[in-house]
């Protein structure tokens, strides 16, 4: 039972290399290893692999009369199993949509509130919402807009700043 404790806690460790070090293998061998290591024989699936054979192995040892023949045989495809439902998974994360930072210009014809007096000749502040969150831009407009004035992004010519006209209702 030893053994199989010490190949579960050896694939602990093994996923917690894999994480802290994701790539290290990859680039001390400059991609050559690169087919081997993206898909079935990755560190964590390796790591799935080993770590459930050793437990599984050991509470089947522990709580059955069945000897380590059969331990190791529950063992094994109980890795098996989580070999193929980690690769799954990592392909699946892999293969996921990446979301876009927000950009500026995203701002143009939204529309937001004057936090800030926009005086006729100057700068005042709007709030507006940029991926749902409200973000505080410097406004400039053709005219004075009062406080709590609701307006309409006509142009982002910089990351802080905005063109507003007022909202005709």
């Amino acid at each position: 039972m030893g053994l199989l404790l010490g190949l579960g806690i050896g694939g602990i460790a093994l996923l917690a290399f894999s994480l802290v070090f994701d790539g290290v293998l990859e680039g001390v061998f400059d991609g050559a290893l690169g087919p081997l290591f993206d898909g079935w024989l990755s560190l964590p699936v390796i790591a799935g692999f080993v770590s459930m054979l050793g437990f599984t192995g050991a509470i089947v040892l522990g709580t059955t009369g069945l000897g380590p023949e059969a331990a190791a045989a529950t063992g094994s495809v109980a890795g098996t199993a989580t070999g193929w439902l980690t690769y799954r998974l990592s392909r699946a994360l892999a293969q996921g949509e990446s979301a876009t930072a927000p950009r500026h210009a995203e701002l143009v014809g939204s529309t937001g509130t004057v936090v800030t007096a926009i005086p006729a000749a100057g700068y005042g502040e709007v709030l507006l919402r940029l991926a749902g969150q409200p973000v505080k831009y410097a406004a400039l407009a053709d005219g004075p807009m009062p406080l709590g004035a609701e307006v309409w992004v006509t142009a982002a010519p910089s990351s802080t700043s905005v063109s507003v006209r007022a909202v005709e209702h």
